[in-house]
């Protein structure tokens, strides 16, 4: 039998980094579930990722017990450490921060692909531009 589901959470972690300290033992606390147990199973799953923000979509049941589903890193997390920046362009169509190669969108591509709503690099390709193009970087493609 189908377990009834009480809550489902959206929340973004550091890779490998989650800890009871907020945003996570808030949030969790009112449902009465394990927020220890969800950090470490989260950080066991995530280690390898060197921290960059993983996005969770964490499914509580009623009976108190929990799953949950990792998402791909958001695009502009992913441009930014491939082109090892701090943060985007304040004014992104006067001031640019850096410069993305074919080779280096199509790397975010792969990475990027499960969670996009299309199935052709090429055009996978193009939303990865659209991205970096509103965080002020130019892209060759």
């Amino acid at each position: 039998m189908a377990k009834i589901v009480k809550k489902i959470i959206k929340i973004t972690i550091p890779a490998g980094k989650a800890t009871m300290a907020p945003p996570i033992g808030p949030t969790l606390a009112p449902y009465g579930i394990n927020a220890q147990d969800f950090c470490a199973q989260f950080n066991e799953k995530t280690r390898e990722n060197d921290g960059i923000l993983t996005p969770v979509i964490l499914t509580i049941y009623e009976d108190r017990t929990f799953g949950f589903e990792l998402k791909t890193p958001p695009t502009s997390e992913l441009i930014r450490r491939e082109l090892h920046i701090k943060a985007g362009s304040a004014k992104p169509n006067l001031e640019k921060v850096g410069k993305l190669t074919k080779e280096q969108v199509l790397k975010i591509v792969e990475v990027k692909m499960p969670d996009l709503n299309t199935s052709d690099p090429e055009q996978a390709a193009k939303i990865i531009a659209g991205t970096a193009k509103q965080m002020g970087v130019e892209v060759e493609l």
